[in-house]
């Protein structure tokens, strides 16, 4: 049996270290898509002025997050197809996890604009604006499903990662096999 699983995990490896070079390599132009949405997004009211992405701190983080996305992704995928990092299998997956949460943190960010700017908050008078920057709004929508795809590349990377270090390690024993 257990040269049927190191020939099952000898197989494995190349599948997975393509879905991992694509997942990485896809997430680039998702987070520039991303964040070229965002920083291109302005839209002018004849009731409020301008708003552009710089007005809300929410975008900038996103916009930032994204950038970090996209350089450790490019990064990632070149560092694992080196063998010195290759073999440091914590370092992807401490650093997928990382990404992960910093991705949810900044779409979380997002969301929270997006439902104010659609629904505003009557307890304390602000009202929705997307009637009045309707094309903002949308610019947004699409940046936050972008984004949300770039997170899904990311969790299932982490995923993976997370396989890589614990496959190194034994399976914990059961109890019948500690009292042999």
């Amino acid at each position: 049996m257990s040269s049927d699983t190191a020939d099952n995990s000898h197989n494995q490896k190349p599948v997975l270290k393509f879905l991992d070079s694509s997942l990485r390599l896809s997430v680039i132009p998702l987070s520039v898509a991303t964040i070229w949405l965002i920083v291109t997004n302005k839209e002018y009211s004849s009731i409020y002025e301008e708003l552009k992405f710089s007005n809300l701190l929410g975008l900038k983080y996103m916009v930032c997050i994204s950038a970090i996305s996209a350089g450790y992704a490019l990064v990632a995928a070149v560092a694992s197809w080196i063998r010195y990092f290759v073999t440091k299998a914590w370092l992807f997956f401490v650093s997928d996890q990382i990404v992960a949460y910093l991705m949810v943190t900044s779409g979380a960010a997002v969301m929270e604009i997006l439902y104010l700017a659609y629904n505003g908050d009557q307890t304390v008078t602000w009202s929705e604006a997307c009637s009045s920057y309707g094309k903002f709004c949308n610019k947004m929508k699409v940046a936050l499903i972008l984004h949300a795809l770039v997170l899904c590349c990311f969790i299932v990377l982490a995923v993976i990662s997370a396989y890589r270090v614990f496959s190194l390690f034994e399976p914990p024993l059961s109890s019948k096999e500690v009292e042999e």
